[in-house]
C-alpha cells in the first residue's frame, strides 16, 4: 500500500525531501510498519523519531492522522483505514515544549 507522510521541517531537510513522503508498506499499515518503512528509505532518520534501541517514540515527537492524536497507541495497532487507503497522511509532528 502506498502511504503518505507528512514530516516536520527539520526532518525533512534532513532526509532531504519536500512536502509529503510517500512510501510503500507491504505488512499491514501500523505505526512500527510505517516507520520502519520511513527509515529504511531514509536511514538519516534512524534515531530521531523513534529510539533505535528500545524503539519507543522520542518524548517530543507526536503521530496524528485523521484528526486524532495517536502518539500513545500501541505501535501495533493498525492506523486507520484512510491512512491504510492514502487518503489520509500519517502526520509526524515535532512537539513543542515550554512553561
Amino acid at each position: 500500500m502506498m502511504i503518505r507522510v507528512v514530516l516536520p521541517a527539520h526532518l525533512r531537510k534532513l532526509a532531504q525531501v519536500d512536502g509529503e513522503v510517500k512510501l510503500d508498506v507491504e505488512d499491514q499499515v501500523t505505526q512500527r510498519s510505517v516507520l520502519d518503512a520511513l527509515e529504511a528509505r531514509y536511514p538519516m532518520l534512524r534515531g530521531t523519531i523513534r529510539d533505535q534501541v528500545t524503539q519507543k517514540r522520542r518524548a517530543f515527537v507526536r503521530f496524528f492522522a485523521c484528526g486524532q492524536d495517536l502518539s500513545h497507541e500501541l505501535p501495533d495497532a493498525p492506523l486507520p483505514d484512510a491512512v491504510a487507503t492514502g487518503a489520509e497522511p500519517f502526520m509526524v509532528v515535532g512537539a513543542i515544549a515550554g512553561g
